[in-house]
């Protein structure tokens, strides 16, 4: 089986590719030698080839980016080629080769030789209530890491970090990598978005995907999510990968796959990396939608809030202290993660960062050291509210995350096409936990809209999230499952 061609990187040495899943990310194609360079095609043409279940060379590949980038690709030439992609699908060659491809299409991010190790970066697939990377970078920064946080908006009804983050007055997410330089030698983490210097590809593709049914492409989500991280040049990366109802990918299985192919393919673009499964069957944390996930972010980073977001946070930040060889295990670093959440670190470079990246430092200040409630009256917020009623006597089986992200999403908190704007004090907070046992008529939900009021269907919906059964209270599971290696990697739990 051939192996991927390593990207060389300026003071890193090269990495090659062992596969860790066989075969291919979809239905067509086998690993093979490197292609011919072939004779430039016209757009039209790639499309039909790969309509019609052929492998994309990499000279094909290159000659579609560079027309995603400078605009000679159609809108529905992008969504033809995403869409055969979707049901044709890519081998692992052809998603390194896109991978590359999207990297190159714009600047290379450079560092000072003396944060090598230091560089890291996590990633998800997208969540409900999914608010990890706001807590997790400034909790690495407060370990000593550099993260230069490429991150994007929601993809169909999940949330998006940066939309998170613009609810904070002020903050900009558009930064060149000059000034991501100076943050990260400031404050030592940045979230930011693509740009036409950052990877203008991927946003172009990212943002057309939201709209064309091509969210779930294992090709697509690979290199859309590598591409970023290869740009970063990193020490280490680890992609939160979820499955469940609300994922991207339902299965376990399905999120496994994919968790292996970006290993393997991230392994042989040079990078030290690790995907974790992490189940997404109910709402991360008690609060979904912008404003609200940037508070209960907040209050991870005074040492409370949800168990279930805490966990997640200190197992990936673990995860990728001991795969930068800071620390001897995994469990050595969540024990940091933790430490820096609970002595005010993690938060203050969270307040570091605001202000870097444009919020005015009072209101920075005054969002990271205030109650709960001030943090709610700076932050926007929805014109009303509105609480669900349990409907009868039982224990919290489940509240399930999609049909509460959808009704969020038709409310106005996510979007339906590219470029829309977002309602961002539109969410909902969980006043019950799964395993408790609750009584009826107490209220379970409370959400927050700018609309009149929830139509009958949206209370349905709603109502129908919540799961009750007859049996005792539970401790509910954490939503780590497992962490996907790469091959040689063994860690001394």
């Amino acid at each position: 089986m051939c192996r991927l061609q390593a990207i060389s990187h300026p003071r890193r040495p090269r990495v090659m590719a062992t596969p860790v899943v066989p075969g291919d990310l979809s239905a067509g194609g086998s690993w093979g030698g490197p292609d011919p360079r072939p004779e430039p095609k016209q757009l039209p043409e790639l499309i039909r080839l790969k309509r019609d279940g052929s492998r994309l060379s990499e000279g094909d590949i290159q000659a579609f980016v560079r027309a995603v980038v400078d605009g000679s690709a159609q809108g529905a030439q992008i969504g033809a080629m995403l869409m055969a992609i979707q049901l044709r699908g890519m081998d692992l060659e052809e998603t390194a080769a896109l991978t590359r491809a999207l990297a190159q299409s714009g600047q290379q991010l450079e560092w000072p030789e003396a944060w090598h190790q230091q560089l890291v970066d996590k990633h998800s697939t997208g969540g409900v209530g999914d608010k990890v990377s706001l807590v997790l970078a400034p909790a690495l920064a407060a370990c000593g890491c550099k993260v230069p946080m490429i991150s994007g908006r929601g993809l169909g009804h999940t949330g998006g970090t940066l939309d998170k983050l613009e609810s904070i007055l002020g903050f900009t997410v558009t930064q060149s990598p000059e000034q991501m330089q100076g943050i990260l030698e400031q404050v030592g983490c940045c979230i930011v978005g693509q740009s036409q210097k950052l990877v203008p590809a991927d946003g172009i593709l990212y943002a057309a995907r939201d709209v064309t049914a091509t969210v779930d492409s294992l090709p697509l989500i690979t290199a859309s999510i590598l591409s970023k991280k290869v740009v970063e040049r990193l020490s280490a990366l680890v992609v939160d990968v979820k499955f469940g109802e609300a994922a991207v990918f339902p299965s376990r299985a399905q999120a496994r796959e994919l968790a292996g192919a970006l290993v393997d393919v991230g392994t042989g673009l040079g990078l030290r990396v690790a995907a974790a499964l992490t189940a997404m069957h109910k709402p991360l944390g008690r609060s979904v939608g912008h404003s609200l996930e940037v508070e209960e972010a907040l209050l991870c980073m005074d040492g409370a809030g949800p168990s279930d977001l805490r966990d997640l946070v200190t197992r990936l930040g673990g995860a990728l202290l001991w795969l930068s060889e800071q620390v001897g295990t995994p469990a050595e670093g969540a024990d940091r993660l933790a430490a820096a959440l609970d002595d005010g670190s993690a938060r203050g470079r969270f307040e570091q960062m605001l202000a870097a990246q444009g919020v005015e430092p009072s209101l920075a200040r005054a969002l990271c050291a205030g109650t709960p409630a001030r943090r709610r009256q700076l932050l926007p917020r929805a014109q009303k509210q509105e609480e669900l009623l349990v409907p009868a006597d039982g224990t919290v089986e489940q509240v399930r995350a999609l049909p509460l992200a959808r009704v969020l999403h038709e409310l106005g908190a996510g979007r339906s096409r590219a470029g829309e704007p977002i309602r961002p004090g539109v969410g909902a907070e969980l006043l019950v936990d799964v395993g408790q046992r609750v009584r009826q008529g107490t209220p379970w939900l409370r959400v927050h809209l700018d609309a009149p009021a929830l139509s009958a269907p949206q209370r349905r919906a709603l109502q129908g999230a919540l799961v009750l059964s007859g049996r005792a209270p539970f401790a509910a599971p954490s939503p780590f499952a497992e962490l996907v290696l790469p091959p040689s990697t063994n860690p001394q739990q």
